[in-house]
């Protein structure tokens, strides 16, 4: 078990070397949109909950942080790393799949981040806790769009990091759940070398228009 700075407002979150670690892409994730006045955030897929811990401490304005993780190692994880910053005012930690949130949350969120896990295929690897991560076994593409058009508000906004060669599935399922693509912007380990992964950003129940911005490095080839 460590601590680790998040280099944002002086936060601080709990690691275990035993579970999934987070990565470069959660950060890229986080400082992907910015916070609006009195916003309500919920971080699916929320791990130790570095999303949504840094989303917050990179933005003021932010009314409250729910943290959804279906882990419960992970989810207790998240909860210690709230408690060490003293957030447990403006932080709420769920261990519940994204599928199950109650009803309680529907129509909850101004804004929702995802990191969701976004390779297809079953446990290639043997540590279950990092497969859950980041294969589609216990979530979908599909039924995680669903769960967010549930729970946005009407012109909420949905930010999720995806694989980039499953862009047009990603673009097309939320245009199913009715959350319009308005923003794409590709990642790529270093400058110049081709995407592997897009962030996007949604609004629910928005007008059809969407921003292709030039793509960032999230720093993994320097």
């Amino acid at each position: 078990m460590l601590t680790e700075e998040l280099l944002a407002g002086n936060v601080r979150i709990y690691q275990d070397s035993a579970l999934y670690r987070f990565t470069s892409d959660a950060v890229l994730l986080a400082r992907f949109l910015r916070a609006k006045r009195g916003e309500r955030v919920a971080d699916f897929c929320a791990g130790s909950g570095v999303v949504g811990l840094c989303f917050y401490a990179e933005n003021e304005g932010v009314e409250h942080v729910t943290l959804f993780e279906m882990q419960p190692a992970l989810s207790a994880l998240a909860a210690r790393s709230v408690a060490l910053n003293g957030l447990e005012g403006a932080f709420t930690v769920e261990n519940v799949r994204v599928q199950d949130i109650p009803a309680c949350y529907t129509e909850a969120f101004s804004l929702i981040l995802c990191n969701p896990p976004y390779e297809r295929g079953g446990f290639a690897a043997a540590d279950a806790h990092r497969a859950l991560c980041r294969k589609e076994i216990s979530l979908t593409l599909e039924e995680l769009c669903a769960a967010s058009a549930r729970c946005l508000k009407f012109g909420g906004r949905f930010a999720l990091i995806h694989r980039a060669d499953r862009l047009a599935e990603v673009v097309y399922t939320l245009h199913a759940h009715a959350l319009e693509v308005k923003k794409i912007v590709p990642v790529a380990g270093k400058a110049g070398e081709k995407p592997y992964a897009v962030l996007v950003a949604a609004v629910k129940g928005g007008k059809p228009g969407c921003e292709l911005l030039p793509a960032v490095s999230n720093g993994r080839g320097t």
